[in-house]
């Protein structure tokens, strides 16, 4: 428990902003330390004296910066991410980049989930193509931009998927966002209304559950196994939920597809239920055997599912670029929201995209993306099988950005990867994205940004952070 918080009468701000103030301040104190339950909104608010709306409105404040997580009936805890808070300020320093690079940039760190190789972008290419479009930009492009995006840009896509992902669709359909959590905002603002209830995967994107629980919906975590989310399940926990969210290609974190049987059973229900399903299609492009698996959304023929995708993983993430193809009922609703929301994302970078796209740089940006990644990931690989043997259970999907390394035995991740983050590299401790279902201990691994030639000595180091 929280020691006692004191509100200040003399304050003027809002209250839930006390509130934060103070479980922020124990945090960083280190009173709460990282992992400890924090109190229910009810119980907290009949302790102040004040209406649970504003504990919630504190605790969704804390979850949108990432302090704390919901772990469904495990309560409300501190996020293992505040152990950056609670470390000495030359640890704090360095785990966080202080200092290094000007106005908070800084290089990748080994092992970070959810970049692309930033070190082989094509720079001088993209550099080109960005003052050609800046170039062929006009009046019109100086005024407000269109909030359904760039018409150039949205025509790409359209194309690209029809080709790539399987998926007939107009540029009527597709609405440019920022990135897959602009993409989120607008789903939550067309389609959900508090209390609603939403199937997550669990484990799954924290980020996406945050995002969520930020629009007051009820989170339902749905179990993932070797044919991703259990379907069944859900349909047994909340039938007549709104949403699923799901990431059925290259399931996010465990690396799985979502069956065919489960793809249709999830389809059959949203038609049943007038549910709607948000495909997060976030790195489809990068498999390594087999064929690419077509998008869940080229099975719809009942217009239930919402696909998106983003040009932060096959390109690079500072474009803040993603999409949404949205069935025809919807395109008015959601560009109504994107008007109100955002007003469209920038024409400059659109141009530039969609310029990328049509001149077919980004076909061939993308094929040797793939072979790139899959070299290092089978660098990656055989580094770890040498250094730990049999101590470890390498779980090689066939596709993704990120490998999930499992140490039979292991009693904490979250130790393992603290000791990591103080040498410099970034994995992530698997038991952190779950939230009622047990998933295990581990560490995932992005490979993207570790050149073969260091596979062996970052793997040394990882090595020194498991053994304590």
């Amino acid at each position: 428990m929280p020691p006692p918080i004191v509100l200040d009468p003399a304050d003027t701000g809002p209250l839930y902003v006390q509130i934060a103030s103070r479980l922020r301040a124990a945090m960083a104190a280190g009173t709460l330390t990282a992992g400890a339950r924090l109190p229910s909104a009810r119980t907290l608010a009949s302790q102040l004296g004040i209406t649970r709306g504003t504990v919630d409105a504190a605790y969704a404040l804390l979850a949108g910066e990432g302090s704390i997580e919901a772990r469904g009936s495990a309560g409300t805890v501190v996020s293992r991410h505040m152990a950056l808070l609670t470390a000495p300020p030359a640890q704090r320093a360095m785990k966080l980049g202080a200092g290094k690079r000007p106005h908070g940039a800084v290089s990748p760190v080994p092992f970070r989930m959810g970049l692309p190789a930033l070190d082989t972008f094509p720079r001088k290419l993209w550099s080109a193509t960005v003052a050609r479009a800046a170039r062929a930009v006009s009046q019109p492009d100086l005024a407000y931009p269109d909030p359904a995006g760039f018409r150039g840009l949205r025509e790409a896509i359209a194309a690209y998927l029809g080709v790539s992902r399987g998926i007939a669709c107009s540029p009527e359909q597709v609405l440019v966002t920022s990135g897959f959590q602009g993409a989120l905002a607008l789903v939550r603002s067309v389609l959900l209304r508090p209390g609603d209830a939403v199937w997550v995967e669990d484990p799954g994107y924290a980020l996406a559950r945050q995002a969520l629980e930020l629009a007051g919906v009820s989170l339902v975590p749905i179990a993932v196994d070797r044919d991703g989310m259990r379907v069944p399940a859900g349909l047994i926990a909340a039938p007549r939920a709104k949403l699923a969210v799901v990431t059925p290609t290259h399931q996010s974190p465990l690396g799985v597809a979502l069956s065919l049987p489960r793809r249709l059973a999830l389809l059959t229900w949203a038609a049943e239920a007038g549910a709607w399903v948000l495909e997060d299609d976030y790195d489809s492009e990068f498999r390594y055997t087999g064929h690419k698996l077509p998008a869940l959304k080229s099975l719809d023929r009942g217009e239930r599912v919402i696909f998106a995708g983003t040009f932060s993983k096959v390109l690079f993430p500072g474009l803040r670029l993603g999409y949404l193809v949205v069935p025809d009922a919807l395109t008015d609703a959601f560009l109504r929201a994107s008007r109100l929301l955002n007003c469209g994302q920038p024409v400059l970078e659109q141009r530039a995209v969609a310029a990328f796209m049509e001149q077919g740089h980004f076909g061939r940006h993308l094929r040797r993306m793939r072979s790139l990644y899959a070299d290092r990931r089978q660098a990656l690989a055989v580094a770890l099988r040498a250094a730990f043997g049999e101590r470890i259970v390498l779980e090689l999907e066939a596709g993704g950005m990120h490998l999930l390394v499992r140490f039979p035995g292991m009693q904490d991740d979250g130790a393992v990867v603290r000791r990591a983050l103080a040498a410099g590299l970034a994995p992530t401790a698997l038991s952190g994205l779950s939230m009622a279902h047990d998933c295990g201990q581990g560490l995932l691994l992005g490979f993207t940004n570790v050149p073969e030639a260091e596979a062996v000595s970052l793997v040394a180091r990882l090595a020194q952070a498991v053994a304590g």
